[in-house]
């Protein structure tokens, strides 16, 4: 019978990092590079001080480590400090070696019975680690742990992401203020973190509001995409257009193409809304699959502004301006097409 691997997230492996308790393995593996190279240094940082690494840190890279001079390594016992850190960096470009199908499976043994000393950290980048005899004997003895460092999608992932580092912080977040950092910032997760460890300190009663955004990074509480969609919801042409007026007089933080994704993902919603047999908040946010009750009344209410056949005419306007934007079928300037899209919606 397979061992089930053990679920866990960045927010609580930092956690467990930082209070001090370590696995004796760590795979840290998958497409995103912010959590491996970000986890991989919070070990080092947390387990040993900076005097510490010149006797007890010993870094490997994968285009030119030898897998069992990594295995010898992490049996040798740390020198004035409790633990010894062997890391494994780029373990994706391992060369094979003779015999072996994989040479990351020279680890298996290891990970049976590792020296409780040491802790050996492998960052595989861009794929999962491909070594069946290594992973299993990991799951099977419980030795280490495996994280998938999953790219971030842009719209819910991306925005329950923002909530969930705010919360590990200690801060409340509002769905303006989320809305604005995911329509600013987008999936460069490193710089997310790094705007929302700066406003964490910032905020008072750990408070993170559109206000404190707009002084401190620059976006405007009254002219954003989440406004823009907001207008649009209630059939606001006035404040729509001026919206995107602004946009167009400041097109280096807003540029078209985030717009029409951030619409094309709303109007979606409210299509489903509107089509649900079932319109209850609970339902629709497990038909779109959201979190949040607010998004989900929000998208129930912009039923009531448009109709079905509407709303799939909006769809089609979105795809349209997208194809268009991207210069196919269209010369158009890219802020030309957005008024027009949004003349179009409006008028839907």
């Amino acid at each position: 019978m397979a061992v089930k691997r053990e679920t866990v997230t960045f927010t609580t492996l930092s956690k467990e990092i930082k209070s001090g308790k370590f696995r004796n393995i760590y795979v840290l593996q998958g497409e995103e590079p912010y959590y491996i190279d970000h986890l991989q240094q919070l070990i080092i940082d947390t387990a040993l001080t900076e005097d510490q690494r010149d006797f007890n840190l010993s870094l490997f890279y994968g285009n030119t480590a030898n897998v069992r001079e990594v295995v010898s390594t992490c049996c040798q016992y740390p020198a004035f400090s409790q633990y010894k850190v062997v890391v494994v960096r780029e373990a994706q470009l391992i060369p094979k070696q003779p015999g072996h199908k994989n040479d990351l499976d020279i680890l298996a043994s290891y990970a049976e019975k590792p020296l409780a000393s040491t802790i050996l950290v492998i960052c595989h980048k861009g794929e999962t680690l491909k070594s069946k005899p290594f992973t299993e004997a990991l799951k099977a003895n419980k030795t280490g742990v495996v994280f998938d460092s999953k790219k971030v999608r842009e719209g819910r992932d991306l925005e329950s992401l923002i909530v969930n580092y705010a919360s590990s912080l200690g801060c409340n977040i509002d769905t303006k203020a989320t809305s604005m950092l995911a329509d600013h910032i987008g999936t460069d997760i490193a710089r997310m973190f790094s705007e929302l460890d700066k406003l964490s300190i910032l905020a008072e009663d750990k408070n993170i509001t559109p206000l404190l955004i707009e002084r401190n990074i620059g976006i405007s509480k009254d002219f954003n995409n989440f406004e823009l969609e907001d207008a649009l919801s209630k059939r606001d042409a006035v404040k729509a257009l001026r919206i995107v007026d602004y946009f167009e007089r400041n097109p280096k933080n807003n540029p078209p193409v985030v717009s029409v994704g951030m619409l094309f993902n709303f109007f979606s919603g409210v299509l489903l809304a509107a089509t649900a047999r079932d319109k209850s908040p609970q339902a629709v946010m497990n038909l779109v699959g959201t979190r949040s009750e607010w998004r989900a009344r929000k998208f129930i209410d912009t039923t009531r502004m448009y109709n079905t056949r509407s709303l799939v005419n909006i769809i089609g306007y979105l795809r349209e301006c997208d194809t268009r934007s991207k210069g196919i079928g269209s010369r158009q300037d890219a802020y030309a097409l957005l008024k027009e899209l949004i003349y179009k919606i409006l008028h839907a």
